[in-house]
């Protein structure tokens, strides 16, 4: 049963992803992938979150695996964060590419932190 939800949630999560991104593609003109961004930081804040909950004890480990593995698994992309980045890179937009792959990685780990926090496990 738990492999199902786990299929059913990354599912939802990766549609989620595509119309979010959608959404702010359609708002946000830039050669900053800004869409990608704010999916990979909202989605570590959310796992942040999930885990500090886990942590405090306030939620089982089952969902982790669901909402954690599975919805967030889908929703945030670390392959397509990367590969954005890299196109960057190849079209002449160093300082773009120097702002997506760096202000990925510390929006992300600060949103986490910050999930950890709020779920109660810091």
């Amino acid at each position: 049963m738990i492999v199902l939800l786990l299929s059913l949630a990354g599912g939802l999560g990766a549609g989620a992803r595509f119309v979010a991104d959608g959404l702010l593609r359609s708002r946000i003109r830039t050669a900053l992938p800004a869409g990608t961004m704010l999916i990979n930081t909202t989605g570590a804040l959310l796992l942040g979150l999930l885990t500090g909950m886990v942590l405090a004890h306030q939620v089982g480990p089952e969902l982790v695996a669901v909402l954690g593995t599975g919805f967030m698994g889908g929703y945030t992309t670390f392959s397509t964060s990367s590969f954005e980045t890299v196109r960057l890179i190849q079209s002449g937009r160093i300082w773009f590419a120097v702002v997506n792959g760096l202000g990925t990685l510390i929006l992300s780990v600060a949103a986490a932190a910050c999930g950890l926090i709020v779920g109660g496990a810091l």
